[in-house]
């Protein structure tokens, strides 16, 4: 069995996600697996529309704790992407339009796959968290994961509290909210009508939509790596070390209190 599948239909290609025994939570071999799917989307062109979906209860969990237990340390997808691949978090960067079809949780990782693609369909009962504070982490400010939400949703997610699909769509960032039996016809039927397009009216538009989305600051990706340092480190393993034995974690904090408010300085540039 292949933990990412692939389908072609016509000019669409659907990648699916397909560990739902852990909610397709982001192994190495997912991440690698998405990785050849998406560069095969980008270099085949005979393909002009990808949907991005998943098996079971989830769209996608996030990173597997397991694994990064294993490891010892909190992994970058960067770090399992060979450099000739498209890193499935880059996915915006893509000249061919991607349709994200959220069959269920979307969290942490899960919900940067979905910030990332061009159109959203998801099902009423899909939840969608970003899991890093519990996990001593920045969320992805430093890439600008929260740009397309009104302020205050942003930061009720920064702090990892769990939204609805259908409030995520009355703020716009889902298209079309489904019932579950009607995901993948009402994502074909999206690609579908893209490809009804002249060609180089669907090229030229998404590369000027993509340039008109929210983008991050220099100054504040910067600033966020600076905050990744700010604290104790060992709290990042602890968290997932309590994910994984069910328990509540032990957090140390700072180690000298006096530190904990001596934050970084915002750099203008």
């Amino acid at each position: 069995m292949s933990f990412v599948e692939t389908e072609i239909n016509g000019q669409i290609i659907t990648i699916r996600l397909n560990r739902p025994e852990r909610l397709n939570a982001l192994s190495t071999v997912i991440r690698t697996g998405m990785a050849e799917a998406f560069n095969r989307f980008h270099e085949d062109n005979d393909l002009e529309v990808a949907i991005l979906t998943g098996t079971g209860r989830g769209f996608c969990a996030g990173e597997d704790m397991k694994e990064s237990l294993d490891r010892g340390i909190p992994g970058s997808p960067k770090e399992f992407v060979e450099e000739n691949l498209v890193d499935p978090f880059q996915t915006g960067a893509l000249k061919k339009p991607v349709i994200a079809a959220v069959n269920g949780f979307a969290m942490g990782g899960g919900f940067m796959l979905v910030e990332r693609t061009d159109l959203r369909i998801a099902v009423k009962e899909a939840i969608f968290e970003m899991s890093e504070a519990k996990r001593w982490l920045l969320g992805g400010y430093n890439h600008g994961h929260y740009g397309n939400l009104p302020h205050p949703v942003a930061t009720e997610m920064a702090f990892g509290y769990r939204i609805t699909a259908e409030r995520m769509h009355q703020v716009g960032f889902i298209n079309r909210l489904v019932e579950a039996k009607d995901l993948m016809s009402e994502a074909y039927s999206m690609a579908e009508h893209l490809l009804t397009l002249p060609p180089a009216a669907r090229v030229n538009t998404l590369y000027m939509m993509k340039h008109m989305a929210p983008r991050i600051s220099p100054n504040i990706a910067d600033l966020a790596e600076k905050l990744h340092l700010h604290g104790d480190t060992e709290d990042r393993m602890e968290s997932r070390r309590a994910f994984a034995e069910k328990r509540k974690p032990n957090y140390k904090g700072w180690l000298k209190p006096e530190d904990r408010y001596n934050m970084p300085k915002l750099e203008e540039k």
